[in-house]
C-alpha cells in the first residue's frame, strides 16, 4: 500500500487538498479492495481449486470401481447366460444327431426292402422268360 502514501503525497504536491487528496486514495483503496484480488486472494482460489480437483478425483475414482464391477458382474452374468444356451445348443444337436441317425437307419432298412423286392421281381421275370423262350 505504499503506492497509495505516494499517490496522497503525488496529489499533495501539485496543489490538492490534503482532505480531497485523502478522499481519493480512500477511493481508490475501497474500489481496488473490491474489484482486484490480491495474491491472498489467489491463493485461496488455488486452494480451493486443489481441494475440488483432489474431491473430483476420488469421486472419479469411486464412480470407476463401481462401473468395473457393474461390468464384471454383466460379464459374469452374460458368461452364464452363454453356457447355459450352449449346454441347451450341444443337447439340440445331439437330438439331431439321434434322429438323424435314426431316419438313416430306417432308409436303409426301406431300401434294403425294395432292393430285395426288385431282385426276386427281376428273378421271377428273368425265370418266367427262361420258361417262354
Amino acid at each position: 500500500m505504499d503506492f497509495l502514501y505516494s499517490l496522497y503525497d503525488a496529489l499533495v504536491s501539485i496543489n490538492v487538498p490534503g482532505d480531497k487528496a485523502r478522499a481519493v486514495v480512500d477511493a481508490m483503496e475501497r474500489d481496488m479492495g473490491t474489484t482486484l484480488a490480491t495474491k491472498a486472494d489467489l491463493q485461496a482460489v488455488v486452494a480451493a481449486n486443489k481441494a475440488d480437483l483432489q474431491a473430483l478425483s476420488v469421486a472419479t475414482k469411486a464412480d470407476l470401481q463401481v462401473l468395473a464391477a457393474a461390468n464384471k458382474a454383466d460379464l459374469q452374468a452374460l458368461s452364464l447366460e452363454m453356457d447355459a444356451k450352449v449346454q441347451l445348443l450341444s443337447r439340440d444337436i445331439k437330438t439331431l444327431e439321434s434322429t438323424v441317425e435314426r431316419d438313416l437307419r430306417l432308409l436303409e432298412s426301406r431300401m434294403t426292402v425294395r432292393l430285395g423286392s426288385m431282385m426276386v421281381t427281376a428273378v421271377g421275370i428273368v425265370y418266367a422268360l427262361q420258361k417262354l423262350l
